[in-house]
């Protein structure tokens, strides 16, 4: 059974705004899972990719960028990679994670309870996303901060897609018109994120991602399209891609 998170004080709504009038922002990123699919001993966010991990990569566009007020990562109780990278990062603050993807966001959301106020904007990436182009984190900043709910990043289905009976036979094509893949980061405020947390950890539900949660509560997020480049990094093969992606960017 999950553990019982500590509830919030809510905060006094405020502005999201430095004094130069810019927009801020805290990052949460959930680092907790041990990434079965990916089938090495190292957990897939630790991997080595061009003289840095996986999470290095994945954290690098909100410590280079003023407006992130700043980074809490969710790591597992017997996380034993992170200490030898932990120098090299450190800004990042530490939360202990969840079983589940919402307990470990939660954590580390709580970490932030006497620095965020509720009207705040949260953004949410995966530490296994090492190839986020800044250009696509701007356009979310700039999108879903003008939307009363918040949003994520996304691409619209080009495939087709279908849905398969328990012995993979195929049962229906499904109709893709307006089906998208979900992506993060995604950026939504603190006092709702926070709330409709719970309220999914409460009764039992774990939602896939932070915009679930969000729609469970009846609010509608924005869909704001990124680039195919912004990879998760499930198995092994998907680091070549990473290191081609960045690679062709001039990343070092």
């Amino acid at each position: 059974m999950a553990a019982k998170l500590p509830a919030l004080p809510v905060p006094a709504p405020r502005l999201c705004r430095r004094a130069d009038n810019t927009m801020r922002y805290w990052l949460v990123m959930p680092a907790a899972g041990a990434g079965k699919r990916f089938g090495e001993s190292v957990a897939k966010q630790y991997a080595p990719l061009l003289n840095r991990t996986v999470i290095e990569w994945a954290l690098a566009p909100f410590l280079s960028d003023v407006r992130c007020s700043g980074a809490v990562i969710a790591l597992a109780p017997d996380d034993t990679e992170w200490p030898r990278i932990s120098a090299r990062l450190p800004a990042v603050t530490m939360a202990v994670g969840g079983s589940e993807r919402c307990e470990s966001v939660r954590n580390g959301l709580a970490v932030l309870s006497r620095r965020a106020s509720a009207d705040d904007w949260i953004l949410v990436h995966d530490a296994a996303r090492p190839c986020l182009l800044a250009a696509d984190r701007d356009r979310l900043l700039t999108q879903a901060g003008a939307h009363p709910v918040g949003g994520l990043l996304a691409l619209p289905a080009v495939d087709t897609f279908k849905r398969a009976d328990t012995q993979n036979i195929v049962a229906e094509t499904v109709e893709r018109s307006g089906l998208w893949r979900a992506q993060t980061p995604q950026m939504f405020r603190y006092g709702p994120l926070c709330a409709a947390l719970d309220r999914a950890i409460a009764a039992r539900r774990f939602p896939t991602d932070e915009a679930q949660a969000l729609e469970w509560t009846g609010a509608r997020p924005l869909l704001i399209e990124g680039s195919p480049g912004n990879i998760k990094i499930t198995h092994v093969e998907d680091l070549l891609v990473a290191q081609a992606l960045l690679g062709a960017r001039g990343a070092s």
